[in-house]
Formats: structure tokens, C-alpha cells, sequence
């Protein structure tokens, strides 16, 4: 499987053979035309990406990054891989010069992560790059380049300079830029803040350890260490970005289907690995984000591949949840093309949907051997959960006035007699709505209404989850959550919201985070009122709490639900009112009515 094989993906650009010999070559023009992707570096996540994946072309089996501030400062990648002798290491910084693709070779089958030749030239034109390297003979070689003969533009205004000297080393390599886009003021303004560019990089090195859990993966921000995975097994890697609950709420996957019977483009035998991580249902988020998914150890942007994996899930998950999980594909080199894209986060594969549907059944397979039973918190404390909209006078207004209960089917749909028709209402989408307007009048110009937290409650964050709280903190203080550092990847709470005079819980301030990091900073009302959607879930009543409900408590929620603006439609699309007329019972029933 990919991540426990051998890594021999080929030289990497940072790579060499112990004799000196020259490995790294100049591509070719068509070669050149067929895979150049033009500038690589667009901001530091791209740098970090480009050297990670260097070093694990070279087989690597630690690897090492560091950050200080947004990473245009200076960033430090360094590796235990095979390291390079000083002949490739002058050659390798030089644009389109590579060993990991034949001068006229096809991107389509290489098995390296990188294959164009233009990332240490790229690096190198916008910062100022050092690179230290040894094949592990006693003999290292040091390579500094200044990208300060690049113009202020960011077009080279001559070759940069490129100086080599001997330097000791163990086997490996270590790269270190700094004063990237120094000489691009236009590109450094562009750039987020610092949390929110460290964020990044820390969701990429997350996915890289999640995709390769062989290879030791760190990373450090400004000295302290957000992210340490052993390089053991994909159930410790989990356990490195995320945290202990999540680790001992999960299963591994890994099985090989034959592709052949299903394949629309071939009739010879093909195997498709499926490897990962599979946190329980009962761990979930709100969004995708945390469906990562990985080909050949290549972390990549796949709505197709995550798309199958939450099929697996099927309906194990509740209704609005994400699953966490991590899912490396492994297929022959043949059948993927990493030449689609300038950042190869994307990638083309023969099948597709094949392959989709190879991921979705061996992900439902494992789910149904493994130990769901969950344990969870049912609040019952009905009478605020039920707690009026508006003044209660006694009387009764609005849409269901005349409306009755008549019951309770399947422990969550609420039957109404409504003159002529049968009201079928979903109690829960019901009462989100209920919910949702009472939230959204005290959100309106009020100040939120918080509860302390005495002492503060340690939530336990993912390295790129704490990195988006740290770079959202702000957004998330002025919705009620004040948070403050407490360690590694632990985020304290000190207030959370509390609109219904109950204090939010850790599940609702992961989605708070997920909503404010997911936004738009010009659509700052949407990811309010999203986020407002999210809280009012929290609190509503489930299937398996509708049953206990006294007649008068399913009075109190219909006549709730008749206040509303939008009765008819919960906060997040769904319906929440069906209705069936009399007229259609008199004609199944072969009546006149």
C-alpha cells in the first residue's frame, strides 16, 4: 500500500549517485512544452509542497519543516532521503533540469511527485535559496542562490547567481529560503496574514503525513512543534494531526479490488489499492474539509474521490455531518496524469468512476465490520428547548393556530390534523427553525450572549484546525467563542455562545471555526447566518426524543413553528412541512368524500 512500500519513486531533484556522475538533466523542448507549468510559487504553502515532495521522491524517511511568521521569511525543509552529489546539486537549481523524467519522457506513468524541473529554479528566482545536500559519502555540497537579480517585477533580469562550495552534512538534504518574494512587493501584498498562510502550510504538511504515515513528518511555527507524526502506521499518523479521541475512534482500510470487470477502457487485470484511516461516524465535522484524500501518496483536490469516500459512509452519518478520514488510492503509474494542473493537487485518472466506485465499496466494507456504537449526551431539558419565540400570552397565533397533534410517527415526524389535510412535520427540522429565528433576532445588532467557562474547556483541534483558530480569533470572539492557546494543537474555550441560556458545546465551536475559515471575507453576513444554522441544530430535538414529549410540548413547538418568518423550511434548505389533503384519502380508499 502506499505509505508502508518502499518509496523508490526515482531521483529526486534533490538526488544524486554517490560517484558524482551527472543524473540531473535538462528536459528537452517538446518535453518542455508538453509539462511546463510556468511560476510554481505563488505563495509559501507552494514552496513547502514543492521541497516536501522532493524529498520524498528521494526516500526520504523523516522530513522536517519550519516556519517562522507567514513563511516569507524564511522556511527550512530538511530530509534524511539520498541526497546528491555537487555536480546534480548545481544543476538542479537550474530551470528545467531534472532526474525524475527522461529529457523526452511522458509525465503520464512517472512515479515521483515532481518531474518538471522548475521548482528550485522558481524558489530561487523569488528568494533567496541555500541548499546543503550529501549522498552520504563523507563529501557535501553547499549551493546558495540570491533571487535578488530578479527584477522588481518579478522577470530575471539574468541568471541568478548561483555559488557552490563543500559543506559537511549527513545523508539528506536541507533547503532554506528566505526573503521569499522580496523581489515581488506586488505578490508579498497579496498574501494573507500570518495565521492564515501558516494555515495553510499546515493543512499540506497534514495531508502529506496523512497520504505517506511510513515517512516522520514535523513541522515547527516559530520555534514550537505543531505537528509530529512517528512515521509507524496510519493509525499514529492520525493520532499526530489529530488527537487521542479521534485516533481511538477510528479504523484502517486496506484492500485491493480488480478494476478489470468494471473498466470501461481496458480487459487486462487492474488493481486498485485502497489504503486509510476511517474515523467512526461519531467523529465528524461540518464540512469536507477533513476528507483527505491522497493518489499514490500524492495529497490531491479530488470532489470525485472525496465524493466516494462519504459514499461509503452511506447513512451511518447524521443528516449535515462530514466524516473525518484519509484515503490513499494506489493505482499503476500508467493510469494517472499529474500533469493537469500547475500545483499537481489535481490529477487525471483512466476509469474514474470506476475507481470512485472502488473507494465507496471498500469504505462501506470496512465501516461494516468495524465497532460503531457511539455514547452521546441527549439533553432533556425540553422546557427551554421549547422555550417560546416571541412574548407567551397563552393565545395561540400564527400559520398552525387551528392546527392539532395527533401524534408521533417513527419518533420524529409530527402528525397535525389541519381542516382537510394531514400535516406531516419533521420535528426536528421543526425545531431548527424554531431555534435559528430566536438566534437570529439576539444576533441582530445585539451583543452575543456568552457563558463563561470556569475552569476553560481544552478542545483538542487537528494541526490545520489550530491553525485557523489562531487565525480567525477575532471572527470567532465576536460569535461568542473567546479562545486562547494552551499547547501544541489544544485550544482553550473561554465563553461560548449561550442564546438559549445554555452554553454551546465543542462540537458547535469545530463548526464555527469551519464556517468563518471557509468564508468569504465579503460575505461576512452569509457565514453568520450559516454559522447561526449550525448553532441552532445543536440544541434541537432528534429521532428518539419525540416519542417522551407530552401533547402539550408538541402544541408548544407547533405553535412555535407557526411564529416564524419561514415556517415552512428549516436553516438549511430543508422542508419542514408536508401535507396530505383529504381528497387523496378519499380516492385511495375508492370514497367520495
Amino acid at each position: 500500500m502506499t505509505g508502508e512500500r518502499d518509496r523508490g519513486r526515482g531521483a529526486s531533484e534533490v538526488d544524486g549517485p554517490t560517484d558524482d556522475a551527472e543524473r540531473v538533466r535538462r528536459l528537452d523542448r517538446a518535453t518542455i512544452d508538453r509539462v511546463a507549468a510556468g511560476e510554481v510559487v505563488t505563495r509559501p504553502a507552494r514552496v513547502v509542497g514543492e521541497l516536501v515532495d522532493n524529498a520524498l521522491d528521494a526516500s526520504a524517511s523523516r522530513v522536517e519543516v519550519a516556519v517562522d511568521g507567514d513563511g516569507t521569511d524564511r522556511i527550512r525543509v530538511a530530509d534524511d532521503g539520498r541526497g546528491m552529489g555537487r555536480a546534480d546539486a548545481t544543476r538542479a537549481v537550474e530551470r528545467h533540469a531534472t532526474s525524475k523524467l527522461a529529457p523526452d519522457g511522458d509525465p503520464v506513468g512517472v512515479k515521483s511527485l515532481g518531474f518538471r524541473g522548475e521548482a528550485l529554479a522558481a524558489i530561487a528566482e523569488a528568494a533567496r535559496l541555500e541548499l546543503v545536500t550529501s549522498p552520504g559519502d563523507g563529501v557535501g555540497t553547499r549551493v546558495v542562490v540570491d533571487g535578488e537579480s530578479a527584477g522588481a517585477g518579478g522577470t530575471p533580469t539574468s541568471d541568478p547567481s548561483v555559488d557552490a562550495e563543500p559543506a559537511g552534512r549527513a545523508r539528506g538534504t536541507t533547503v532554506v529560503v528566505e526573503d521569499l518574494f522580496a523581489n515581488r512587493p506586488a505578490r508579498r501584498e497579496s498574501l494573507a496574514g500570518a495565521h492564515a498562510e501558516f494555515a495553510r502550510i499546515s493543512s499540506l504538511v497534514a495531508d502529506y503525513a496523512l497520504a505517506n504515515p511510513s515517512v516522520a513528518f514535523t513541522l515547527d511555527h516559530d520555534g514550537s512543534t505543531t505537528l509530529s507524526t512517528p512515521g509507524t502506521d496510519r493509525t499514529d499518523a492520525l493520532l499526530g494531526v489529530y488527537d487521542r479521541d479521534t485516533a481511538s475512534r477510528s479504523t484502517t482500510v486496506a484492500a485491493s479490488v480488480d478494476l478489470s470487470a468494471e473498466a470501461a477502457s481496458g480487459a487486462n487485470a487492474v488493481d486498485v489499492d485502497v489504503a486509510g484511516t476511517l474515523a467512526y461516524p461519531s467523529v465528524t465535522r461540518s464540512t469536507r474539509d477533513h476528507v483527505r484524500v491522497s493518489v499514490n501518496g500524492r495529497p490531491v483536490r479530488s470532489d470525485r474521490l472525496a465524493a466516494a469516500v462519504r459514499d461509503g459512509y452511506g447513512r451511518l452519518l447524521p443528516d449535515g455531518r462530514e466524516p473525518v478520514a484519509a484515503v490513499d488510492v494506489s493505482l499503476p503509474p500508467g493510469r494517472v496524469d499529474p500533469n493537469v494542473h500547475p500545483a499537481k493537487r489535481e490529477v487525471g485518472l483512466r476509469d474514474a468512476d470506476a475507481v470512485a466506485d472502488a473507494v465507496a465499496s471498500v469504505v462501506a466494507d470496512a465501516l461494516t465490520g468495524a465497532d460503531l456504537r457511539r455514547s452521546a449526551d441527549v439533553a432533556t431539558d425540553l422546557d427551554a428547548a421549547l422555550g417560546p419565540v416571541g412574548a407567551d400570552d397563552g393565545s395561540r397565533a400564527g400559520a398552525f393556530a387551528d392546527a392539532e397533534p395527533i401524534g408521533v410517527f417513527r419518533d420524529l415526524y409530527v402528525l397535525v390534523e389541519a381542516g382537510d389535510e394531514l400535516l406531516v412535520i419533521d420535528g426536528h427540522a421543526a425545531h431548527e427553525r424554531v431555534n435559528y429565528e430566536r438566534l437570529a433576532r439576539t444576533f441582530d445588532g445585539e451583543p452575543v450572549p456568552t457563558a463563561a467557562l470556569d475552569p476553560p474547556v481544552a478542545v483538542s483541534l487537528s494541526t490545520d484546525e489550530a491553525a485557523a483558530a489562531r487565525a480567525h480569533a477575532d471572527d470567532l470572539a465576536a460569535l461568542g467563542f473567546e479562545t486562547e492557546a494552551f499547547g501544541g494543537g489544544t485550544r482553550r474555550l473561554r465563553t461560548v455562545p449561550a442564546p438559549f441560556g445554555r452554553a454551546a458545546d465543542a462540537d458547535a465551536f469545530r463548526d464555527a471555526l469551519a464556517t468563518v475559515s471557509g468564508g468569504d471575507a465579503g460575505a461576512a453576513r452569509d457565514v453568520r447566518d450559516a454559522l447561526l444554522a449550525d448553532l441552532a441544530c445543536h440544541p434541537s430535538l432528534k429521532r428518539g426524543e419525540f416519542d417522551d414529549l407530552a401533547d402539550g410540548d408538541l402544541r408548544d413547538l407547533l405553535d412555535r413553528l407557526g411564529e416564524c418568518e419561514r415556517p415552512y423550511v428549516c436553516p438549511h434548505g430543508r422542508p419542514t412541512v408536508l401535507s396530505v389533503d383529504e381528497e387523496t384519502f378519499a380516492a385511495g380508499f375508492g370514497r367520495d368524500r
